[in-house]
C-alpha cells in the first residue's frame, strides 16, 4: 500500500515539475512582437505621404515627416518649384515668447494651417487659441473669434458633419425634426424645406440596417437652386434591439433594422427640391429599395450614390436597383415636373457592382450619353449608350482587365481617367492610372510603374499626384501632368529607421486555388529572426469577403494588423485573397455566390499546403486560423467544416448566420431567402463537429453584427457539450474600441498557448506609443 502511494505521490510531483519546466514566452518577447505593430512601425518611416493641400492657382502644401520631426512644404506645380511653406524656425521662435512654452522649428505643435491674406500670413490653432503668423515681419497675434480674415482654403472644403454646403458655399441643407431645412450661411436664417417628414418616414435620413447617423443624403445641384434625395419608408421595417451593461436597469437600443427574409424593408420615395420656394417635387415612379450600385449602403461614396445631375440641373439621372441586386434601371427625371424615362436596364444572374471603391457610372450631358460599367463579357468594363435612345453605342474598354474606379471623365476631349487592375503582369491586384477615348481608341498608361498607384487630382484635374508601391517596395511618390509626364519627383519612403529594429516586408507569393487552376494571390509574414530548421505552427489570418479580401490594399505599409507582431512570437503568418474575392473577373468573384460558408476556405487549405511544401519551416499540423466579422464567420466555418485541419480558431464578430445579419449584405451576395439556402450555411449547424480549440468573442452593443449571431453558436456548442472560450465586451459595438488591445493580447496568448503549446507572460499589456511628431503639446 505504501509502494503505491509512493508511486503516486511521484507521478503527482513529477508532473507538477513538468508543468512548471513547460516552455513559456517571457514579458520581452511580448514587447518585441508590439514593436512591429502600426503605431509603433510607422512613425519610423519616413518622407512616405503627401496629402495635399490645394490652393487657389494649382499649388498646394503638405506635411512632411522624417526622423527629425516634420517640415510644412509649399509646390507650385506651373513652376515645378519647392520651398518650405513658411519659415518653421522663427515661428517656432514667435510661439514660444507668446505662449512661454518652448517649441521646435521641427515638431512645431499643429498638424494644419491655413494660408491668408493672399498668402501674406498663415493661421493655426495652439493650445486652444487661434493663431496669425505674418510671413512678411513674423509677427505672432493671437486672432479674436469674430476675425475672419479670409483664408485661400477652396469653398465648401471644409463641412460641418450634419450640414451639407451649397457649391456656391452659400446655403447648407439639415435634418431636424424628421425634415430637412435651409440655413442661410451668411444671415443665419433657417428655412424649413419640407413639411410633412415623420418618425420613420423622414427625409434624407441615412438609417437603415447598421448605418445609422443624423447627417443628411442628398445632393445639390450645381447651380445650388435644387436638392436631389428622398423620403425614407421604414414605417414597417423590423427591429433590432440591444442592451447597455451597466448599474441599475439597463437601457434599450431599438432601431430599425431588416433581415433577410423580411416581406417589407426600408425603401425610398425619390424627389427634387427647389430650394427657392421649397417645392418638393415627387419624382413619378414607385419608391426605390434602399439599395445602391456599389454596396448595400445609398451613401457609400459619401453623399448621395446613384445620382448625377446635369450642368443646368434640368435633368436627373440616377440608377434604381432592386432588391437582390441582380436587376438596375438606369433612369432621367425631368426636374420641373418630375416625370422619369426609363433610359436602358441590366439584368445579371448573381449581383450587379458598379465598381470598386467609386461607382463607374457617368451621365454626360453635353452630348447626352450614359458612360456605364458592366462585367457582361466577365470582366469590369466601360460601355457608352446613347442617353436618348438607350441604345449601346460601342464599348469602351475590353480584355482581361478591369476598370476598378472611373476618375474623370473629360467631356470636351471626350477621354476617360481610370484605374486600371490586371494589366500589370507581377499581379492582378495592381492597379494604374489610364487614359481611353470615349470611342475605345487610344488606351493609354500613364502610370506605367510596377506597383499599385494612388491618385490625387489636383481641383482642375491638370495635374495629378502619384504614389505607388509594393507590399515589400516602399512608396514612391511624384507630381504629373494629366498627360502623364512628369513635373517632379515630391517623396521617396525612407525605411532605414524601422530596418534598424529588424522590421522586414512581408513576403509576396503566388499559388493555386482550391481548384488546382487558378491563380490567388498572397503575403506571408515570417519571424525577423527565423531558423530555417525550427518548426513553425502557422496562423492564417481571414477575411473572406465578398466585397473583400484578406490582403485588402496591394500597396506598401509598415504593418498589416498585427500580422508581422504575431510572427515574432513564433509564428509564420499568412494573408490570402481566395476565389470569390472582389477585383478579379466575374466568374472569379461569383465562385461563392449563393454558398458564403465555403468562402475562400478550400482555397486557404490549398494555399497553405503549397508554401509548406517550397517552406519547410511550416507545420501543417499546427494551423491556426482568426478573424473579425466576415473573417469570425469563416473563421468558425472552417473550425467546424475542416475540424481535421485546422487546431485552433479565434472568431472574432461572425455574422455566423445571414438571416441574422441586416438584409442587403445577404440577399446581395446569396440571393432573396426565397432562393437560397441559409440554413445550410449557418455555422451553429455545423457546431458539433468542433476538435479543436475555438475562441469566440463579440461586442454586446454591436449593432453592425448583432451578438446574437455568436450567442447562437455558443449555445450550439454547448448542446453538443463541446468546450470553447468566450470574451465578451458589454458595451462595445463591432470593434473594440479601447478594448482592442487587450483582444489582441488574448488572441496572441489563446495561439501562443494552444497552438505553439508554450505559456506567455501574465496579463501582459499592450503599449500603443503614439508618434511623437503628431505631437501638439
Amino acid at each position: 500500500m505504501k509502494k503505491i502511494l509512493l508511486t503516486g505521490i511521484f507521478i503527482t510531483v513529477a508532473g507538477s515539475l513538468a508543468a512548471q519546466s513547460r516552455a513559456a514566452l517571457t514579458e520581452d518577447d511580448y514587447k518585441q512582437a508590439t514593436r512591429f505593430l502600426g503605431s509603433n512601425t510607422e512613425q519610423l518611416v519616413d518622407f512616405s505621404n503627401v496629402s495635399p493641400n490645394w490652393l487657389p492657382g494649382e499649388t498646394f502644401w503638405y506635411r512632411n515627416l522624417s526622423a527629425k520631426g516634420s517640415d510644412f512644404v509649399l509646390i507650385d506645380p506651373t513652376k515645378a518649384s519647392r520651398k518650405p511653406a513658411f519659415d518653421q524656425a522663427k515661428l517656432a521662435e514667435a510661439l514660444s515668447k507668446q505662449t512661454g512654452k518652448i517649441y521646435n522649428s521641427n515638431q512645431l505643435p499643429f498638424q494644419s494651417f491655413s494660408y491668408a491674406d493672399g498668402m501674406k500670413s498663415i493661421e493655426f490653432k495652439v493650445l486652444g487659441k487661434s493663431w496669425k503668423y505674418d510671413l512678411s515681419n513674423y509677427t505672432l497675434s493671437e486672432v479674436s473669434k469674430s476675425d475672419n480674415s479670409g483664408s485661400a482654403e477652396m469653398p465648401g472644403r471644409r463641412q460641418r458633419k450634419m450640414e451639407i454646403t451649397s457649391p456656391d458655399g452659400k446655403k447648407a441643407a439639415f435634418i431636424k425634426d424628421y425634415n430637412l431645412w435651409l440655413k442661410d450661411l451668411q444671415t443665419q436664417k433657417l428655412t424649413q424645406l419640407t413639411k410633412d417628414g415623420v418618425k420613420d418616414f423622414g427625409y434624407a435620413t441615412d438609417n437603415a440596417g447598421w448605418k445609422s447617423s443624423d447627417g443628411p443624403i442628398l445632393l445639390w445641384s450645381p447651380d445650388s437652386k435644387k436638392i436631389a434625395t428622398f423620403k425614407q419608408d421604414q414605417r414597417n421595417s423590423s427591429d433590432m434591439y440591444l442592451v447597455t451593461t451597466n448599474v441599475g436597469k439597463p437601457v434599450l437600443k431599438q432601431w430599425k433594422y431588416p433581415l433577410p427574409g423580411d416581406s417589407i424593408v426600408t425603401t425610398i420615395q425619390r424627389v427634387i427640391i427647389n430650394v427657392d420656394d421649397s417645392k418638393v417635387i415627387v419624382l413619378n415612379i414607385p419608391p426605390d429599395q434602399h439599395r445602391a450600385t456599389l454596396s448595400d449602403d445609398i451613401a457609400s461614396s459619401g453623399t448621395f450614390d446613384d445620382v448625377n445631375w446635369n450642368q443646368d440641373a434640368t435633368k436627373l439621372a440616377f440608377v434604381s436597383t432592386s432588391r437582390d441586386h441582380k436587376e438596375e434601371k438606369v433612369r432621367i427625371a425631368d426636374a420641373q415636373t418630375g416625370e422619369v424615362r426609363e433610359i436602358f436596364e441590366e439584368k445579371v444572374a448573381t449581383q450587379y457592382e458598379s465598381g470598386w471603391g467609386s461607382i463607374n457610372w457617368r451621365f454626360v450631358d453635353k452630348s447626352n450619353e450614359i458612360i456605364w460599367f458592366s462585367e457582361r463579357d466577365n470582366w469590369g468594363h466601360l460601355y457608352l449608350y446613347d442617353a436618348k435612345t438607350g441604345k449601346l453605342k460601342n464599348q469602351i474598354t475590353k480584355g482581361q482587365w478591369l476598370v476598378s474606379k472611373l476618375l474623370k471623365v473629360d467631356e470636351k476631349n471626350r477621354q476617360l481617367y481610370f484605374i486600371a487592375n490586371g494589366r500589370q503582369n507581377v499581379n492582378p491586384y495592381f492597379g494604374q492610372l489610364c487614359r481611353v477615348d470615349f470611342s475605345g481608341k487610344n488606351l493609354t498608361v500613364l502610370t506605367p510603374e510596377t506597383g499599385n498607384h494612388q491618385i490625387t487630382f489636383s481641383p482642375s484635374g491638370d495635374y495629378f499626384i502619384d504614389s505607388y508601391s509594393q507590399p515589400d517596395v516602399p512608396a514612391t511618390i511624384v507630381l504629373r501632368k494629366l498627360d502623364g509626364r512628369l513635373v517632379m519627383n515630391l517623396e521617396k519612403t525612407d525605411v532605414s529607421r524601422l530596418k534598424a529594429i529588424g522590421w522586414q516586408a512581408p513576403m509576396p507569393f503566388t499559388v493555386k486555388a482550391g481548384d488546382g487552376k487558378t491563380d490567388i494571390y498572397g503575403l506571408v509574414y515570417k519571424p525577423s529572426k527565423l531558423d530555417p530548421n525550427r518548426k513553425y505552427p502557422v496562423v492564417d489570418y481571414i477575411y473572406p469577403g465578398p466585397q473583400g479580401g484578406s490582403v485588402g490594399s496591394w500597396s506598401f505599409s509598415a504593418a498589416r494588423g498585427d500580422n508581422q507582431a504575431l510572427a515574432e512570437l513564433g509564428f509564420i503568418v499568412v494573408q490570402l485573397e481566395g476565389t470569390s474575392n472582389p477585383l478579379r473577373s466575374k466568374s472569379f468573384h461569383d465562385m461563392s455566390y449563393g454558398n458564403m460558408a465555403i468562402n475562400t476556405l478550400p482555397d486557404q487549405i490549398s494555399a497553405i499546403k503549397q508554401l509548406a511544401a517550397k517552406y519547410t519551416y511550416m507545420d501543417t499540423a499546427k494551423v491556426g486560423i482568426w478573424g473579425h466579422s466576415g473573417g469570425g464567420f469563416a473563421t468558425a466555418a472552417a473550425m467546424f467544416r475542416f475540424p481535421d485541419f485546422f487546431k485552433v480558431g479565434i472568431s472574432e464578430s461572425g455574422n455566423h448566420d445571414n438571416r441574422n445579419y441586416e438584409d442587403d449584405w445577404g440577399e446581395r451576395y446569396n440571393g432573396l431567402a426565397q432562393n437560397a439556402d441559409y440554413e445550410s450555411q449557418a455555422n451553429q449547424n455545423y457546431a458539433k463537429n468542433l476538435k479543436g480549440k475555438l475562441m469566440l468573442a463579440h461586442g454586446m452593443m454591436d449593432d453592425n453584427v448583432p451578438p446574437y449571431n455568436t450567442l447562437l453558436v455558443v449555445e450550439a456548442l454547448e448542446k453538443a457539450n463541446k468546450d470553447y472560450d468566450l470574451v465578451i465586451f458589454p458595451n462595445s459595438a463591432h470593434g473594440y474600441g479601447a478594448y482592442s488591445p487587450y483582444m489582441m493580447r488574448r488572441r496572441w496568448d489563446y495561439f501562443v498557448k494552444n497552438l505553439a503549446g508554450l505559456e506567455t507572460p501574465k496579463e501582459f499589456n499592450i503599449q500603443l506609443k503614439p508618434d511623437p511628431r503628431n505631437s501638439t503639446n
